[in-house]
């Protein structure tokens, strides 16, 4: 078959692909980081490229293409539907997010899984001929340290006779748990280091750690390679069952990325050795390898609920090779290891206080209660609020507008734009400030309905920004031509509306209901976890009806609270079993098949709500 070459720039990134491959296709093969909110099936309009060379190499635009790109853009296509026929070279926003994981510091006693103990050993003799060297070393370890009935990995047992002579029989064990040797150093070493890692849908962070100190010394972020494929978890499920090679290629995605993290450590992947992971379980069970089908449908069935060691080794993470990665529990097919991370975060489960906490991710997780019990259910609000769905929507990168404001008199909207530059789109926390302040400015009604007679009744000389597109839909113009990188208006549509209508409604309705179960009108906290929910403005929030009536002094936001929860299970055992408990603990309560669901999702739909 014929072989065709696709260049991506900025980059400078290339990809080799059959004839008639698309160049989403392309992309996903060159690492091009090119954004697919939807996986290509046509229906964001996201995965825009610009064509720099070989427009004629392409097929002719198709009909998605035109219902989302103008003529006034000039050679702009959409990877998901343009397929390759000769040599092409395309530009590439790139999709990745500003990085917003950042965790608390971190405050925990200090008792890591892997501890490093220096001992000295008697050489072997003609008088001690019974004993290896094996059996030399774990006596010496009991002998000096108290440590017994250790064992040794294989891997290290390998490379034993050398270390101990070329350490002059002194060496330092790095011991798993008071169980396990997993690293042999020759003479006295005492740094150990250890990483935190947090798989997001949509972003993966990590946490690297002193074991020594407790200290987090850096912190890492890059966008999951697998939004290529969709931007949520049904989308990668799908992915999984209708790819023969799905569930590989999206295990060595999210591989290659985390070794890509260790790589910018600045340390050889040996001295890393332990690591903590959290994610929702989806991506548990991507990141292990194992099929995630039986999670996308009812009863939503997962493989393994309890926490995880698993070698490194095993999953081709470069760390210490002889080292474990410790995943945390994942407590049900939709409230992942992430929640039992938020869950020894924040504990909940040791509060006089009703708390709320909201995880608002690609998924929105939700748990509930004090130290009676704590509720825990998880709703789909992930897509508006990542920026699918959204006519303009874009992840929360350089170029996206986070605030809006518009004045109640004049109408006339404000901006606050990523990175100083140009709009390029809006992303979820502008999303939420835009629809707030069109409702708040008498722009749309309870319903949540554009309402452009009342202006033109009026007579206002702003009119111009509420206006019908081409369609004969009405849509309010956020920012003009001018301010935007594209030179075309950005706009916030009816239907945009109707998409943060329907996630905050499923939000508030999960809440509600475990509101409900716990036999509360009341909610005396609310705290927002997770890097999105850091960015919003609550006011904005309370005016749609996103949260449930609270005090806003009694609303906080906390950034990653799951990846926190991570760095405090890598330093601290005690928090790993504190986890295991508080999930078994955990009443889970799933949404989509509670008979009250539907009820309060509708009362839920106005704003800010019914």
């Amino acid at each position: 078959m014929k072989k065709h070459r696709v260049i991506f720039e900025p980059a400078g990134v290339t990809a080799e692909v059959n004839d008639g491959a698309t160049l989403l296709e392309a992309a996903a093969r060159a690492g091009a980081g090119l954004d697919s909110i939807c996986g290509g099936s046509g229906i964001c309009g996201k995965c825009r490229v610009l064509v720099k060379d070989g427009m004629p190499a392409l097929s002719a635009p198709s009909d998605i293409e035109k219902k989302f790109i103008s003529q006034e853009e000039g050679p702009v296509r959409l990877a998901c539907e343009s397929r390759v026929y000769g040599d092409v070279t395309v530009h590439v926003q790139p999709a990745g997010m500003i990085s917003r994981k950042a965790a608390r510091k971190v405050s925990v006693n200090l008792d890591p899984a892997v501890k490093k103990y220096s001992v000295k050993i008697n050489p072997p003799s003609m008088q001690d001929m019974g004993r290896g060297d094996r059996e030399r070393l774990i006596e010496a370890l009991r002998a000096q340290h108290g440590i017994s009935g250790l064992y040794m990995d294989f891997n290290v047992l390998k490379g034993l006779q050398k270390i101990l002579r070329d350490g002059l029989w002194e060496v330092t064990a790095s011991i798993w748990s008071g169980k396990e040797i997993i690293r042999l150093e020759p003479y006295v070493s005492g740094a150990a280091y250890g990483l935190a890692v947090d798989i997001g849908t949509t972003t993966v962070a990590a946490y690297l750690c002193d074991l020594c100190s407790g200290d987090v010394l850096d912190t890492f972020s890059k966008t999951n390679p697998q939004a290529i494929h969709g931007d949520d978890v049904m989308a990668r499920i799908t992915f999984a069952m209708t790819n023969p090679e799905g569930l590989s290629v999206m295990q060595g995605e999210i591989r290659d990325c985390i070794n890509g993290i260790i790589g910018k450590t600045g340390l050889l992947p040996e001295d890393i050795l332990d690591m903590t992971v959290v994610c929702n379980t989806v991506m548990h069970h991507i990141f292990l390898g194992i099929d995630p089908s039986g999670i996308g449908a009812a009863p939503f069935a997962h493989a393994v609920s309890r926490p995880l060691d698993v070698k490194a080794r095993e999953l081709g993470i470069n760390i210490n090779e002889s080292s474990y990665i410790h995943v945390l529990p994942a407590p049900s097919g939709f409230i992942g290891a992430d929640s039992a991370g938020v869950l020894i975060a924040l504990e909940p489960h040791n509060q006089d206080r009703k708390l709320l906490i909201i995880d608002v991710g690609t998924n929105g997780e939700i748990l509930l209660g004090d130290r009676s019990g704590v509720y825990s259910a998880s709703c789909a609000t992930g897509p508006a609020f990542e920026g699918a769905q959204i006519k303009y929507g874009m992840r929360a990168s350089a170029g996206a507008i986070e605030r809006v404001w518009i004045d109640h008199d004049t109408k006339e909207p404000s901006i606050e734009i990523i990175g100083n530059a140009r709009a390029r789109g809006i992303c979820g926390s502008g999303i939420i400030d835009a629809v707030a302040g069109l409702f708040r400015a008498g722009i749309i009604d309870k319903s949540g309905r554009l309402r452009l007679e009342p202006l033109r009744a009026n007579g206002l000389p702003h009119t111009e920004r509420l206006r019908l597109d081409a369609n004969g839909r009405p849509e309010f113009v956020i920012a003009q031509k001018g301010q935007t990188e594209t030179g075309s208006d950005i706009t916030i549509t009816q239907a945009d509306v109707r998409a943060v209508q329907l996630a905050k409604a499923a939000l508030y309705a999960g809440t509600r209901l475990l509101m409900r179960r716990m036999g509360i009108e009341k909610i005396d906290g609310i705290i927002l976890a997770g890097a999105f929910g850091s960015y919003i403005n609550k006011e904005s929030a309370l005016a749609i009806g996103m949260l449930p009536e609270c005090a806003p002094e009694n609303i906080s936001a906390v950034g990653n609270a799951a990846g926190e929860g991570a760095a405090l299970a890598l330093l601290n055992v005690g928090k790993r079993k504190e986890a295991e408990r508080e999930v078994l603990k955990l009443r889970h309560l799933e949404i989509s098949t509670d008979p009250d669901f539907q009820e309060e999702f509708l009362a839920a739909m106005n704003i800010p709500h019914s």
